[in-house]
């Protein structure tokens, strides 16, 4: 196996670990095991060590993570039906993985808040890219820039929030309620816009 393929073993495991576990209930030694790779590589490649491993996954699968999300509303043609969607995608994935891979930043993200400026930089930076992105979707049906930034903010704390109880109660129902709701939210704004 090649340098290229023993870096990317590594970051997987760190993006599934640090996003089931988060980052301080991560070990490198744990990491390393389950990307079948020597302890001696990771310093190879992330001389940083863990804040290192962990930066790059944030930088790495958080942007990956919205391009889904963004792609996800984009498979249904009516904007309202699709959120209900992009939620219910969530709801079904979440289930699938026994309630234990939900947002690949989400859990770090609570974690590092206030202990981590490094990787609480990072975090927030990955927000507001979706941010951004969202924004710019919801901005296809919403004129105002302002609401479509509210709507996008929405959709995030919504998600990341229906991540927490739906993991919690082990229930996908959480998430389905948040894709009605900020379809409901959606549909709102556009009625407030076209009565303009």
């Amino acid at each position: 196996m090649g340098r290229s393929d023993t870096r990317a073993r590594v970051q997987g495991a760190a993006t599934t670990l640090f996003r089931r576990y988060g980052y301080s209930a991560t070990g490198l030694k744990q990491i390393a095991a389950q990307a079948g790779a020597p302890f001696g590589s990771i310093y190879h490649f992330f001389p940083g060590g863990k804040q290192q491993l962990a930066e790059d996954m944030i930088r790495t699968s958080g942007p990956e993570y919205g391009r889904r999300v963004l792609a996800a509303l984009d498979s249904v043609p009516e904007p309202a039906e699709s959120l209900v969607h992009a939620f219910e995608a969530a709801a079904d994935d979440l289930a699938a993985a026994g309630y234990a891979d939900a947002c690949p930043i989400g859990t770090v993200a609570l974690e590092v808040a206030s202990s981590n400026e490094v990787l609480r930089a990072a975090t927030a930076e990955v927000f507001e890219e979706w941010v951004h992105a969202a924004a710019q979707w919801f901005g296809r049906w919403v004129a105002d820039p302002g609401t479509a930034r509210s709507l996008a903010c929405s959709m995030i704390m919504m998600l990341e929030g229906a991540f927490m109880l739906s993991r919690a109660a082990r229930d996908p129902q959480p998430l389905r309620t948040a894709g009605r709701s900020m379809a409901d939210l959606l549909r709102t704004a556009v009625a407030r816009t076209e009565g303009e």
